[in-house]
């Protein structure tokens, strides 16, 4: 069964990330708080796309459900840092 942490390591080893926060202890569904300078000027799609990519297969095997929340680190700070 997959842990958050673990997730959170799958996330940050495929895209670099200045924040990642993840939650869930059902070891199949997940919430994310992902901040990326990687998502300037894209939609949040193509963020998610990004995300989606770093995970690869993983999304098919290990997890069932990922919701998300992306930012950019302008709009993470504009944000006050939280979600």
């Amino acid at each position: 069964m997959l842990s958050a942490d673990e997730l959170k390591t799958y996330i940050t080893n495929g895209l670099i990330c200045e924040h990642v926060a993840v939650l869930g202890d059902d070891g199949q569904h997940f919430e994310a708080i992902i901040v990326s300078a990687a998502f300037v000027g894209k939609n949040m799609v193509q963020q998610h796309q990004l995300v989606y990519q770093a995970l690869g297969d993983r999304m098919r095997s290990e997890i069932h459900a990922l919701s998300m929340r992306t930012f950019t680190p302008d709009a993470w700070q504009a944000n006050g840092k939280r979600a």
